[in-house]
């Protein structure tokens, strides 16, 4: 990558993290002004809704840290599949982070949950993701209604758009794919009626 692109990247990553979090963090305001009204039933349900709404921001902030900023070493905060655990308490996507991965180094974790908010792109309606894998990568599998990646994401993710191209919403997946390109693997997307497939192979082949 050449100085530009890495800019393009993180310029759009940080528009990205901005955007995801920016809902959380107004349902904090508005539920502090809701605070000075009389009613204590009203009051209870804005205490309810700060509440809810700073854990929701704080799930996401840990998560984005490691996903977006972990670099080789150890790594603070909750394991990775603790994050995801968290990330999607209470949303409409049931992510099973299995134990193959787990096991895994944190630099091919990181690519894991990289490949968790691509996949979650791709389940509007919601759905179900299974993350898997081990010495030989991963491989998460989703199911759920809609017609799964699109051509855009799945050119991001096999970094087969240019810089220029990219935008906010498929940003992620082009960060994926650089992920994998630093661990010597492409990610291979397969799609069927109601499901897909993010699996990674050797860049060799």
């Amino acid at each position: 990558m050449n100085s530009g692109v890495d800019l393009r990247v993180v310029e759009l990553l940080s528009a990205r993290l901005c955007h995801d979090l920016v809902g959380p963090i107004a349902a904090i305001g508005n539920g502090v002004e809701l605070l000075a009204d009389d009613d204590p039933d009203f009051v209870r349900d804005a205490m309810a809704l700060v509440g809810e709404s700073a854990q929701r921001a704080a799930s996401r902030l840990q998560f984005f840290r490691f996903a977006f900023g972990y670099r080789q070493g150890t790594a603070t905060g909750p394991p990775p599949h603790q994050l995801a655990s968290e990330l999607f308490a209470g949303a409409s996507i049931l992510c099973d982070y299995r134990d193959g991965p787990r096991a895994l180094g944190l630099d091919w974790q990181k690519l894991a949950c990289n490949l968790l908010l691509v996949g979650s792109e791709a389940l509007p309606r919601g759905g179900r993701m299974v993350l898997d894998g081990g010495v030989a990568g991963l491989d998460l599998e989703a199911s759920g209604e809609g017609n799964g990646p699109g051509a855009d994401i799945r050119a991001a993710l096999a970094l087969d758009l240019p810089a220029g191209e990219l935008t906010a919403r498929i940003v992620v997946a082009y960060f994926a794919g650089l992920l994998g390109q630093a661990l010597g693997c492409r990610i291979v997307v397969g799609v069927a009626p109601g499901s897909f497939r993010f699996k990674t192979a050797p860049l060799a082949g």
